[in-house]
């Protein structure tokens, strides 16, 4: 495949005709409205016959109440489908999510996905809990409750794995932590146990984010490691790259020295975020999806930008209360640049935060470049 960036007076038209494609396989290849004119210094990409990389696991998040459509055009690409989340109460017994997941998981099944529960510590508020994280990992009484109602709600839902994703957890936890995932994963074989981690450069890494993670004990832990490798632009922060390649690439360098390669997901994002500029601290962005982003360049008339550092798409506009903002996202190039890595590293697959928004192009990619893994 090639990926193509818009240039003045570049049209699908004639972009297909210097390639020998369709204008329709340019249309279903990202995903686009023919009708609508393309934006200047987007990307497009461009169909062709490729020789497989080999088999590639993909991992999508989503909430339960995902947009049916959105969930029916995205399983066809999906191994693993991680329905957050279910949280621990104070005792250590499971707190299914607010909206039901009966049919999410069913849709999965279906479609030869294996339904994986995400567990958390997440509570009411919608933030991650340090204090319930404590108390299950303290107790034997309250980890023993949790296993058994895991093994009973997965049964009755289809679940066929756990993804365990507790954040904010004290540094001197962290032996605990393993050996929760030990002890799940012994509990509930022959399914598999992940393990979501936190996007670490060395063993000691200061920060309550990352010091409870242990890349090494939890390569041996779980089944599969999900590195979250995003969010270095995020909410409150100034504006920059979700993913910037650098950063992504010295957190996985790191990580197959402690986590053997095949077992690695690399976190992949689906989502951008507009900033108001000037930037203040405390005031949020907004979370945007990347057609969305494509959609308020064309609107506002902004020339989109590609960070070569970053290996990531921006630009700013002006609103039409004259307002400057500026927006990062995710497009095919950097994608590519993310997938170049994986391939580099010999990593075992992707894992998506979120599929509730389907875009396109990072499909298209996956399904070009790899044989997506199925295990059903």
């Amino acid at each position: 495949m090639t990926i193509v960036t818009i240039r003045p007076g570049d049209s699908l038209y004639k972009i297909g005709k210097s390639y020998g494609v369709s204008v329709d396989q340019l249309v279903r290849a990202n995903g686009i409205d023919p009708d609508k004119y393309l934006v200047i210094g987007d990307s497009l990409i461009v169909p062709s016959p490729e020789e497989k990389s080999g088999p590639l696991a993909v991992n999508g998040y989503a909430y339960p109440f995902i947009d049916r459509e959105v969930l029916r055009k995205t399983l066809p690409y999906l191994t693993y489908l991680s329905v957050f989340s279910y949280g621990v109460d104070d005792e250590g017994g499971l707190v299914p999510p607010q909206v039901d997941d009966t049919e999410v998981v069913q849709m999965a099944l279906e479609a030869g996905v294996a339904p994986i529960l995400v567990l958390t510590t997440v509570d009411e508020s919608g933030g991650f809990n340090s204090q319930r994280s404590v108390r299950l990992l303290e107790s034997a009484d309250r980890r023993n409750r949790l296993l058994s109602e895991l093994k009973q709600v997965m049964e009755e839902k289809g679940y066929l794995g756990v993804d365990v994703d507790m954040e904010y957890i004290p540094g001197e936890f962290r032996q605990n932590y393993t050996d929760l995932v030990t002890f799940l994963k012994e509990g509930l074989a022959p399914l598999p146990v992940f393990i979501a981690l936190a996007p670490k450069t060395s063993r000691e890494q200061r920060g309550l984010l990352y010091e409870a993670h242990d890349y090494m004990g939890m390569g041996v832990a779980a089944d599969r490691a999900l590195v979250m490798t995003y969010e270095w632009g995020h909410t409150y922060g100034p504006p920059m790259a979700v993913a910037p390649i650098d950063q992504v690439e010295r957190v996985l360098q790191f990580a197959v020295g402690e986590i053997p390669p095949e077992k690695i997901l690399m976190g992949l994002p689906n989502y951008g975020y507009d900033w108001r500029l000037p930037y203040e601290q405390g005031r949020p962005a907004r979370s945007i999806g990347n057609y969305e982003a494509v959609a308020l360049a064309r609107k506002y008339g902004a020339e989109i930008q590609f960070d070569e550092r970053a290996q990531s798409p921006w630009f700013r506009y002006y609103d039409r209360r004259g307002q400057q903002h500026e927006v990062w996202y995710e497009d095919a190039r950097s994608y590519q640049a993310k997938l170049n890595l994986l391939r580099s590293l010999g990593l075992g697959g992707v894992s998506i935060w979120n599929i509730m928004r389907f875009f396109q192009p990072l499909y298209t990619l996956l399904d070009g470049y790899f044989e997506i893994t199925k295990v059903l």
